[in-house]
């Protein structure tokens, strides 16, 4: 490894808030730099707790935890920012993946910026680049537009209004809408438009289904509907 790419792990910084990816599945992919952070900061701000205190117990951290959710998430920020000013340090993760990315983060992450409280992002597993990078669809540019409304007709009327978008649309979607999600795309962007389901990446059941809107609706069919997707788009004027 070239010197100037070696890893330094600095301690972290008194009144700094660290945005730390977490894995998406597979424990292996937790970074050397954010187990780091997890073991030295003073606090782990998460969804959580049952779930993140199996991931410090891999990490080798015993930092005590407070939960940091939807539910209370303007409140909590508050709170956190004012640890922050007192100098404490703060890791900030989620159940899987990249904090802020369809999770819980940015108030916390707005409050510290109106603050001037300095900001320090731990890069790592992301489900949304996972299931571009292997879909075979278009990378040149996509727009990731998180979970659509549960309602067929809300969801309708985002696929009509990307129907000839240029670049690839990257969805998040449950395992009790995926069925519905893809018989709209079939119905709005037609039977032949490609599109790649991403099943529980990383993990010990990863699945892509990929190829015509049509033929991939045809094969979601029994454990295929268990998990959670990511759901690509290609853009219209794409071939297989």
């Amino acid at each position: 490894m070239p010197a100037e790419l070696a890893p330094t792990l600095q301690p972290p910084q008194p009144g700094t808030l660290y945005v730390v990816a977490t894995p998406i599945g597979h424990l292996g992919d937790l970074s050397p730099r954010a187990a780091h952070f997890l073991r030295e900061c003073d606090l782990v701000a998460c969804e959580d707790t049952r779930v993140t205190r199996n991931l410090l117990a891999h990490a080798g951290s015993h930092r005590p935890l407070v939960s940091y959710h939807d539910y209370q998430e303007e409140a909590q920020a508050a709170h956190l920012v004012e640890k922050l000013r007192a100098g404490s340090t703060i890791a900030l993760v989620c159940d899987a993946g990249t904090p802020n990315i369809s999770d819980p983060g940015f108030r916390l992450v707005r409050a510290c910026r109106r603050a001037g409280l300095p900001i320090v992002p731990v890069p790592g597993p992301s489900a949304i680049l996972a299931a571009v990078c292997a879909s075979g669809l278009p990378t040149n540019g996509f727009l990731f537009a998180g979970f659509l409304p549960p309602k067929s007709a809300a969801r309708q009327r985002f696929l009509e209004k990307y129907r000839d978008f240029e670049y690839t649309v990257v969805l998040y979607e449950s395992c009790h809408r995926i069925a519905k999600l893809a018989d709209d795309i079939v119905v709005v962007l037609g039977p032949a438009r490609p599109i790649a389901l991403a099943r529980e990446v990383t993990k010990k059941f990863e699945t892509f289904l990929i190829g015509p809107a049509a033929d991939v609706r045809t094969r979601l069919v029994g454990d295929q509907l268990r998990g959670e997707f990511t759901v690509v788009i290609a853009p219209a004027d794409f071939e297989l």
